[in-house]
């Protein structure tokens, strides 16, 4: 199970159930894990908020916070949403499923509880949850503006540069932000193939608009969210129609225009700086010009004009 000899996973194991603990506590040691216990929700809670288990093993009935219930309260701390919390129950109701799916977990097994099943269930969830944060990695280092939010628009993870972008443009952006209205509303209907994927979330200073685009759905309740600065009716349409350049080139030309720098260029629109090198190569072609400074040069001609 474990992958790095110098690492050992660490499980978090809640349950009130000694004979239970002994058992996924032999059991876990065995297959090479650090294992901590906790016979109650709120054990649990204190735990977590000094040391980041790899995976949590959850009772889903305990006295006074049940399981499901602490798996909530685990699942708002954004260092801990990607956790993986397998739940444990005697029950086999379709009702105590679905909840705890619904509280954040990602598995359940039944008791009496078969060693050789949790422990599977436990490297498949340990390697999907590595993809997943070495995935988050690349896109950190890539420098894109991309976040997650639930299906209520609450901020579940975001690349640096969309929270530095978030901090920048609205108030209160912290690990609390949640999308302001109606973009819950607008995320439900682009799931629902009922809006585009597009949506302005707020003004800006500048006659700046900030605006998202849903990239796609990444996990039961966690969608993935692109970041940019747009601004609007400021692009002429002779960039279009006389030069033939396409909705984004004339963003760039623009851009452009007014002394932005290829890095800004690319924070603004959200684009990498590669590709904004990309597409001033096409709108050099299509001006008929060697270089930024001529490019500019017709922007302004046309902009004034149309002033």
């Amino acid at each position: 199970m474990i992958t790095d000899p110098k690492r050992r996973d660490v499980a978090l194991v809640v349950d009130d159930s000694p004979e239970t603990l002994r058992l996924l506590t032999d059991a876990l040691d065995g297959a090479g894990m650090t294992v901590m216990v906790a016979l109650d929700g709120a054990s649990a809670m204190r735990i977590v908020d000094q040391v980041t288990p790899d995976i949590v093993l959850m009772d889903a009935i305990m006295p006074g916070m049940d399981g499901f219930e602490t798996c909530r309260r685990i699942k708002r701390d954004a260092g801990l949403n990607n956790v993986p919390i397998i739940f444990m129950t005697g029950l086999a109701e379709t009702e105590h499923i679905v909840r705890g799916l619904e509280a954040g977990g990602v598995d359940y097994v039944a008791k009496p509880i078969v060693v050789d099943e949790m422990l599977a269930r436990i490297r498949v969830h340990l390697a999907n949850a590595r993809m997943t944060q070495s995935a988050r990695a690349a896109l950190d280092a890539s420098g894109r503006h991309l976040l997650a939010v639930n299906n209520a628009g609450k901020l579940l993870w975001a690349t640096p540069q969309a929270r530095k972008l978030l901090s920048d443009s609205l108030t209160g952006a912290g690990d609390d932000f949640a999308l302001p209205e109606p973009m819950p509303h607008w995320l439900d209907q682009v799931q629902k193939g009922n809006s585009v994927k597009t949506a302005t979330m707020a003004s800006l200073p500048g006659n700046e608009q900030l605006r998202l685009q849903y990239m796609g759905k990444l996990g039961p309740n966690e969608f993935l969210l692109r970041l940019a600065k747009d601004v609007t009716g400021e692009v002429p349409a002779e960039f279009s129609s006389q030069f033939g350049l396409t909705t984004r080139e004339s963003e760039v030309l623009s851009w452009l225009s007014k002394g932005k720098t290829n890095r800004d260029i690319a924070q603004i629109l959200g684009l990498s700086p590669r590709t904004v090198d990309k597409h001033l190569e096409q709108i050099y072609a299509k001006l008929g010009v060697e270089n930024r400074t001529a490019a500019a040069a017709i922007a302004v001609n046309v902009t004034h004009r149309n002033s």
